[in-house]
């Protein structure tokens, strides 16, 4: 068995993967609109009603069409999940990872196709898109390679007289609920790390984001995963809150979405239900107000670079992005000087064509909460530099914004956004920049350009965030390499992608047996 390495990302400058990316949206252009069916059991059922996944870049396009799923349905997923787990639970470590280092090689053959439908149905760039996919591998990779680490011996104390072990067992029936903005790296995290554990899983998949769900069912059967172990329940996010939480045979919840959202999970799977005879499990991944400091002693060719990608990558839609830049006032204005232009150059349109950079925001719902905040801000005394409105009406496109000299107490300074809105802070020094940072109810992610080394080592101890980079971008965690997941209400601190993951969905249990004594 080889060893893990990260997928490499696909290098479109060269004509050869650009002509077959090309080719791929082509060929996902004319399977749009087709219909998919909950899947329960590895069986296809229909729902009374039915919804669409529309292509936000322009809302006339209908990517899929899904069944809608109801409190029966619902019902009846946990149920085939739980009698699922009855064998499921006892199969192998190394037979369930060799499915998912099945599932790993699939996704290989069809890259360019998956990236290729993220195009249509959420927005993403070439490059983007092509990302979402190979993290999607490596999770798969390394959650593979970790069930046999868990699965294999594990080094515990012996006394003479007894033999003594630890081994690690799943938990039960798992409610995955992934987001829309990576639909289909976090999805398959989340997923199949549930899996691998031996866990059975009823996956609810965003309604932004459905055929990305489809397609991994669609890799799982290939794989010949057997059919129960994952459970396909597209539908409204209340069937997740009100049936799917709730269920008394649910043992863990994982979800990754805003923290509103996620703190009411937390609160509805604490609420023991009858019949149900454990502590349910919420590994929670939520939101982020992300800070990227840039100290007077930064390179700062490399932290406007920086904040450029990590603020308007993916229309600003990761809960990693950087929504605030803190500039230290010393090279405040240099700094906006430098950054503005980019942002104004910053190419904007539909992502079939790989030479925008920028695509639509999710839905006209963040349309119109993007431009509230927009607003805001100016009213609260920033001064917009940059974008600032809606581009056209046929899709959801909205301006890469700066909104400068931005009060670090301000709505735009405190509140999640999740879209292309910079704001820019000034610090007094960069003792004033730390504390600046760290104001919010949010710990995620955060970076500091400085080339003080003394400077660096304070922000290791005080920048409190779950994922801290000095001197690169705030986005792009890689799997196995910058474990992923925050601090306060950013959630659980999970670290997905890293060697504790998996603890989240396995239970110890200690074995001690008295030996018999010879004669």
């Amino acid at each position: 068995m080889k060893r893990f390495k990260n997928e490499a990302l696909t290098d479109f400058s060269k004509p050869r993967n650009k002509a077959a990316m090309g080719k791929a949206v082509a060929r996902v252009e004319r399977e749009l609109g087709r219909s998919y069916s909950i899947i329960i059991g590895g069986k296809r059922r229909k729902a009374p009603d039915t919804f669409k996944s529309i292509n936000p870049a322009d809302q006339s396009q209908v990517i899929g069409v899904f069944q809608r799923a109801n409190a029966k349905l619902a019902n009846e997923a946990v149920e085939t999940a739980f009698k699922t787990f009855s064998e499921w639970k006892f199969v192998s470590a190394s037979k369930r990872a060799s499915y998912l280092f099945r599932v790993a090689r699939i996704m290989r053959k069809r890259k360019f196709e998956l990236a290729a439908w993220m195009v249509f149905e959420v927005g993403k760039s070439w490059a983007e898109a092509d990302g979402d996919v190979a993290e999607a591998i490596d999770f798969c990779d390394f959650y593979a390679h970790e069930a046999l680490r868990y699965g294999g011996e594990q080094p515990v104390g012996q006394i003479p007289g007894e033999k003594n072990e630890l081994v690690y067992i799943p938990l039960g029936v798992g409610v995955v609920i992934p987001p829309w903005n990576f639909p289909f790296a976090i999805l398959v995290g989340m997923t199949s790390a549930a899996f691998v554990s031996g866990n059975t899983v009823v996956l609810k998949p965003s309604s932004d984001s459905p055929v990305m769900g489809a397609k991994f069912m669609e890799i799982l059967e290939e794989a010949k995963v057997p059919a129960g172990v994952v459970n396909f329940l597209p539908g409204p996010g209340r069937i997740a809150g009100e049936v799917l939480v709730k269920h008394p045979l649910t043992r863990f919840i994982a979800f990754t979405g805003s923290m509103e959202v996620g703190l009411r999970i937390n609160e509805v799977a604490a609420q023991v239900q009858p019949g149900q005879i454990w502590i349910k499990r919420a590994v929670l991944e939520m939101g982020g107000k992300d800070s990227i400091i840039v100290d007077s002693e930064a390179n700062l060719d490399e932290a406007v670079a920086g904040v450029l990608a990590s603020a308007y990558g993916f229309q600003g839609q990761k809960c990693s992005a950087c929504s605030r830049a803190i500039v230290v006032k010393d090279v405040y204005d240099e700094f906006l000087k430098a950054l503005v232009p980019r942002v104004k150059a910053i190419k904007m349109g539909p992502t079939q064509d790989p030479d925008n950079y920028m695509g639509p925001v999710i839905n006209e719902g963040a349309v119109k909460t993007i431009l509230k905040y927009i607003r805001k801000g100016k009213r609260e005394g920033g001064k917009l530099l940059a974008g600032g409105s809606r581009k056209g009406r046929k899709g959801c496109f909205v301006e890469p914004t700066l909104i400068a000299d931005v009060k670090p107490m301000a709505t735009i300074s405190q509140e999640e956004i999740f879209g292309p809105v910079l704001a820019v802070v000034k610090a007094r020094d960069y003792y004033h920049a730390l504390e600046i940072a760290n104001n919010t109810r949010y710990g995620l992610t955060g970076a500091v350009y400085s080339r003080n080394q003394k400077k660096i080592n304070l922000a290791k101890q005080l920048f409190h965030v779950g994922n801290l980079y000095l001197n690169r971008k705030c986005t792009g965690a890689l799997v196995a390499v910058h474990p992923f997941g925050g601090f306060n209400m950013s959630g659980t601190d999970s670290k997905a992608g890293g060697r504790d993951y998996l603890l989240l969905f396995l239970q110890a249990k200690s074995i001690a047996e008295k030996k018999k004594r010879g004669r």
